[in-house]
Protein backbone atom coordinates (compact mmCIF):
# COMPACT_ATOMS: atom_id res chain seq x y z
CA UNK A 1 0.00 0.00 0.00
CA UNK A 2 1.43 3.20 -0.69
CA UNK A 3 0.10 6.11 1.86
CA UNK A 4 0.84 9.95 0.85
CA UNK A 5 1.25 11.55 4.66
CA UNK A 6 1.22 15.59 5.39
CA UNK A 7 0.24 17.35 8.48
CA UNK A 8 -0.26 21.40 9.53
CA UNK A 9 2.29 21.20 12.67
CA UNK A 10 5.50 20.92 9.95
CA UNK A 11 7.63 18.05 9.11
CA UNK A 12 9.79 17.96 12.20
CA UNK A 13 6.47 17.68 14.75
CA UNK A 14 6.38 14.92 16.84
CA UNK A 15 2.57 13.94 16.04
CA UNK A 16 3.82 13.52 12.26
CA UNK A 17 7.00 11.45 13.29
CA UNK A 18 4.54 8.72 15.80
CA UNK A 19 2.19 8.74 12.80
CA UNK A 20 4.70 7.63 10.35
CA UNK A 21 5.38 4.83 12.49
CA UNK A 22 2.43 3.70 13.25
CA UNK A 23 1.85 3.49 9.22
CA UNK A 24 5.16 1.83 8.26
CA UNK A 25 3.84 -1.57 8.60
CA UNK A 26 1.28 -1.16 6.22
CA UNK A 27 3.42 -0.53 2.97
CA UNK A 28 5.36 2.47 1.29
CA UNK A 29 4.91 5.79 3.52
CA UNK A 30 5.88 9.52 1.55
CA UNK A 31 6.16 12.16 3.73
CA UNK A 32 5.25 15.43 1.85
CA UNK A 33 4.78 18.34 4.69
CA UNK A 34 5.33 21.96 5.92
CA UNK A 35 8.68 23.15 6.68
CA UNK A 36 7.45 24.96 9.71
CA UNK A 37 4.19 24.97 11.80
CA UNK A 38 1.22 25.92 9.90
CA UNK A 39 -1.73 25.79 11.94
CA UNK A 40 -4.99 27.14 11.39
CA UNK A 41 -4.23 27.54 7.98
CA UNK A 42 -7.07 26.36 6.84
CA UNK A 43 -7.87 25.43 3.20
CA UNK A 44 -5.03 28.33 1.52
CA UNK A 45 -3.18 27.98 -1.04
CA UNK A 46 0.48 29.80 -1.85
CA UNK A 47 0.06 32.28 -4.93
CA UNK A 48 2.41 34.63 -4.26
CA UNK A 49 6.04 32.87 -3.95
CA UNK A 50 7.14 29.60 -5.87
CA UNK A 51 7.18 26.39 -3.68
CA UNK A 52 10.27 25.09 -3.23
CA UNK A 53 10.82 21.31 -1.67
CA UNK A 54 13.83 20.01 0.03
CA UNK A 55 14.72 16.33 1.23
CA UNK A 56 14.66 15.74 5.22
CA UNK A 57 16.25 13.41 7.37
CA UNK A 58 13.25 11.84 8.70
CA UNK A 59 13.65 10.53 12.32
CA UNK A 60 11.80 6.77 10.89
CA UNK A 61 12.93 4.87 7.33
CA UNK A 62 10.24 6.45 5.38
CA UNK A 63 10.33 6.09 1.41
CA UNK A 64 10.68 9.58 1.03
CA UNK A 65 10.24 12.90 2.96
CA UNK A 66 10.29 15.93 1.51
CA UNK A 67 9.50 19.34 3.53
CA UNK A 68 7.81 22.59 1.23
CA UNK A 69 7.88 25.95 1.99
CA UNK A 70 3.92 26.57 1.66
CA UNK A 71 0.60 24.97 3.56
CA UNK A 72 -0.71 21.77 4.02
CA UNK A 73 -3.12 21.56 1.07
CA UNK A 74 -0.17 23.33 -1.25
CA UNK A 75 1.94 19.95 0.12
CA UNK A 76 -0.58 17.39 -1.00
CA UNK A 77 -1.54 18.56 -3.74
CA UNK A 78 2.12 19.68 -5.31
CA UNK A 79 2.91 15.77 -3.74
CA UNK A 80 -0.25 14.40 -5.91
CA UNK A 81 0.50 15.83 -8.91
CA UNK A 82 4.43 16.56 -9.21
CA UNK A 83 6.47 14.42 -6.29
CA UNK A 84 4.90 10.96 -6.26
CA UNK A 85 5.40 9.09 -9.55
CA UNK A 86 1.72 7.11 -8.99
CA UNK A 87 -1.23 7.87 -6.72
CA UNK A 88 -1.40 6.57 -3.58
CA UNK A 89 -4.05 4.53 -1.62
CA UNK A 90 -4.69 6.72 1.19
CA UNK A 91 -3.64 10.65 1.63
CA UNK A 92 -3.21 11.00 5.57
CA UNK A 93 -2.88 13.53 7.62
CA UNK A 94 -1.48 14.07 11.53
CA UNK A 95 -1.18 13.63 14.38
CA UNK A 96 -2.26 16.67 14.80
CA UNK A 97 -0.88 18.26 18.20
CA UNK A 98 -4.79 19.24 19.72
CA UNK A 99 -7.92 17.95 18.88
CA UNK A 100 -9.87 18.87 15.58
CA UNK A 101 -13.23 19.45 16.75
CA UNK A 102 -17.10 21.04 15.88
CA UNK A 103 -16.26 24.16 14.22
CA UNK A 104 -12.08 23.91 14.36
CA UNK A 105 -12.29 21.58 11.35
CA UNK A 106 -13.19 24.63 9.39
CA UNK A 107 -9.74 26.26 10.27
CA UNK A 108 -7.85 23.11 10.15
CA UNK A 109 -4.92 22.94 8.08
CA UNK A 110 -4.73 19.14 8.97
CA UNK A 111 -8.15 18.52 8.02
CA UNK A 112 -7.31 20.36 4.86
CA UNK A 113 -4.75 18.25 3.68
CA UNK A 114 -6.83 15.26 4.18
CA UNK A 115 -9.45 16.40 2.25
CA UNK A 116 -7.08 17.20 -0.88
CA UNK A 117 -7.18 13.42 -0.68
CA UNK A 118 -11.09 13.77 -1.15
CA UNK A 119 -11.18 16.05 -3.76
CA UNK A 120 -8.64 14.06 -5.71
CA UNK A 121 -10.49 10.62 -5.20
CA UNK A 122 -8.51 9.09 -2.64
CA UNK A 123 -9.58 8.06 0.47
CA UNK A 124 -8.44 10.17 3.30
CA UNK A 125 -8.14 10.44 6.64
CA UNK A 126 -7.47 13.03 9.33
CA UNK A 127 -5.58 12.14 13.33
CA UNK A 128 -5.33 14.34 15.84
CA UNK A 129 -4.51 14.35 19.27
CA UNK A 130 -6.37 16.16 21.91
CA UNK A 131 -3.26 16.97 23.70
CA UNK A 132 -1.15 20.71 23.03
CA UNK A 133 1.48 19.40 26.02
CA UNK A 134 5.09 19.20 24.89
CA UNK A 135 5.69 15.98 26.26
CA UNK A 136 2.52 14.35 25.52
CA UNK A 137 2.05 10.23 24.68
CA UNK A 138 1.76 9.44 21.77
CA UNK A 139 2.10 5.81 21.73
CA UNK A 140 -1.26 5.20 22.71
CA UNK A 141 -2.78 7.37 19.51
CA UNK A 142 -0.22 5.33 17.84
CA UNK A 143 -2.24 2.15 18.27
CA UNK A 144 -6.00 3.60 17.35
CA UNK A 145 -4.38 4.72 14.15
CA UNK A 146 -3.83 1.35 13.63
CA UNK A 147 -7.04 0.11 15.05
CA UNK A 148 -8.93 3.01 12.86
CA UNK A 149 -7.05 1.79 9.49
CA UNK A 150 -7.76 -1.93 10.05
CA UNK A 151 -11.60 -1.08 10.39
CA UNK A 152 -11.71 0.93 7.36
CA UNK A 153 -9.72 -1.52 5.51
CA UNK A 154 -11.86 -4.07 6.70
CA UNK A 155 -15.06 -2.23 5.75
CA UNK A 156 -13.45 -1.01 2.15
CA UNK A 157 -12.01 2.81 2.29
CA UNK A 158 -14.59 5.42 1.35
CA UNK A 159 -13.14 7.85 -1.15
CA UNK A 160 -16.00 10.53 -0.94
CA UNK A 161 -15.54 11.90 2.64
CA UNK A 162 -12.51 12.71 5.41
CA UNK A 163 -12.55 9.79 7.89
CA UNK A 164 -11.61 12.67 10.81
CA UNK A 165 -10.16 10.75 13.86
CA UNK A 166 -9.54 12.67 17.22
CA UNK A 167 -8.29 10.52 19.93
CA UNK A 168 -8.37 11.33 23.74
CA UNK A 169 -4.95 12.18 25.73
CA UNK A 170 -5.37 9.17 28.00
CA UNK A 171 -3.50 5.94 28.69
CA UNK A 172 -4.65 3.24 26.24
CA UNK A 173 -6.26 1.43 28.98
CA UNK A 174 -8.18 4.58 29.85
CA UNK A 175 -9.56 4.99 26.51
CA UNK A 176 -13.01 3.32 26.10
CA UNK A 177 -13.20 2.78 22.23
CA UNK A 178 -14.15 4.01 18.79
CA UNK A 179 -17.69 5.82 18.18
CA UNK A 180 -18.78 7.52 15.19
CA UNK A 181 -19.26 10.95 16.11
CA UNK A 182 -21.54 14.18 14.03
CA UNK A 183 -19.48 17.55 14.48
CA UNK A 184 -20.95 19.17 17.48
CA UNK A 185 -22.23 22.04 18.33
CA UNK A 186 -20.22 25.40 20.20
CA UNK A 187 -19.68 28.65 20.46
CA UNK A 188 -16.39 30.13 21.66
CA UNK A 189 -15.77 33.20 23.50
CA UNK A 190 -13.03 34.48 21.20
CA UNK A 191 -11.00 36.65 23.51
CA UNK A 192 -8.24 38.78 21.67
CA UNK A 193 -5.78 39.67 24.60
CA UNK A 194 -4.37 42.98 24.25
CA UNK A 195 -0.17 42.73 24.65
CA UNK A 196 2.61 44.87 24.89
CA UNK A 197 6.45 44.07 22.93
CA UNK A 198 9.79 44.95 24.64
CA UNK A 199 9.51 48.50 23.07
CA UNK A 200 5.94 49.10 23.90
CA UNK A 201 4.30 48.30 20.83
CA UNK A 202 0.84 47.21 21.31
CA UNK A 203 -0.54 43.80 20.11
CA UNK A 204 -3.50 41.27 20.44
CA UNK A 205 -3.16 37.27 20.64
CA UNK A 206 -6.30 35.22 20.06
CA UNK A 207 -7.54 32.76 23.19
CA UNK A 208 -10.57 31.53 23.72
CA UNK A 209 -12.89 28.70 25.14
CA UNK A 210 -15.36 26.61 23.50
CA UNK A 211 -19.15 26.53 25.28
CA UNK A 212 -20.67 23.30 24.24
CA UNK A 213 -24.22 23.72 23.08
CA UNK A 214 -25.62 20.83 22.79
CA UNK A 215 -25.08 16.86 25.00
CA UNK A 216 -25.52 14.86 22.29
CA UNK A 217 -22.86 11.99 23.62
CA UNK A 218 -22.75 11.73 19.56
CA UNK A 219 -21.37 14.75 18.87
CA UNK A 220 -16.93 14.47 18.54
CA UNK A 221 -16.70 16.85 21.20
CA UNK A 222 -18.60 14.76 23.90
CA UNK A 223 -17.54 11.56 22.64
CA UNK A 224 -13.61 12.81 23.29
CA UNK A 225 -14.15 14.11 26.58
CA UNK A 226 -15.72 10.86 27.73
CA UNK A 227 -12.62 9.09 26.90
CA UNK A 228 -13.96 7.70 23.05
CA UNK A 229 -11.96 7.91 20.19
CA UNK A 230 -14.73 9.95 17.62
CA UNK A 231 -14.52 9.44 13.75
CA UNK A 232 -16.33 11.48 12.32
CA UNK A 233 -17.51 11.22 8.33
CA UNK A 234 -16.63 14.51 7.00
CA UNK A 235 -18.02 15.42 3.35
CA UNK A 236 -16.96 18.29 1.38
CA UNK A 237 -20.30 18.71 -0.02
CA UNK A 238 -21.62 22.42 2.24
CA UNK A 239 -24.93 23.03 0.11
CA UNK A 240 -28.08 23.04 2.53
CA UNK A 241 -30.42 20.39 0.43
CA UNK A 242 -33.31 21.93 2.76
CA UNK A 243 -33.35 25.84 1.20
CA UNK A 244 -31.89 24.42 -2.19
CA UNK A 245 -35.12 22.49 -2.79
CA UNK A 246 -37.32 25.47 -1.04
CA UNK A 247 -35.75 27.54 -3.43
CA UNK A 248 -36.29 25.13 -6.26
CA UNK A 249 -39.66 24.71 -5.63
CA UNK A 250 -40.24 28.85 -6.15
CA UNK A 251 -41.30 28.97 -2.59
CA UNK A 252 -41.20 32.06 -0.42
CA UNK A 253 -39.78 33.87 -3.95
CA UNK A 254 -40.52 37.21 -4.01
Amino acid sequence: MKILLSNDDGIHARGIVALAEALLPYGEVTVVAPNRERSACSHSLTLEHPLRTGPVDFPVPVSRALSVNGTPADCVKLGLSKLLESPPDFVISGINKGANLTVDVFYSGTVAAAFEGVFSGIPAIAFSLDSFAPDADYRPAQAWVRRVLDRILAEGPDRGFVYNVNIPALPESEIKGMKVTRLGKVRYRDSYELRHDPVGRPYYWLSGEPVILDQDPDADINAVRAGYVSVTPLTGERTDVAVFRKWQTGRDQP
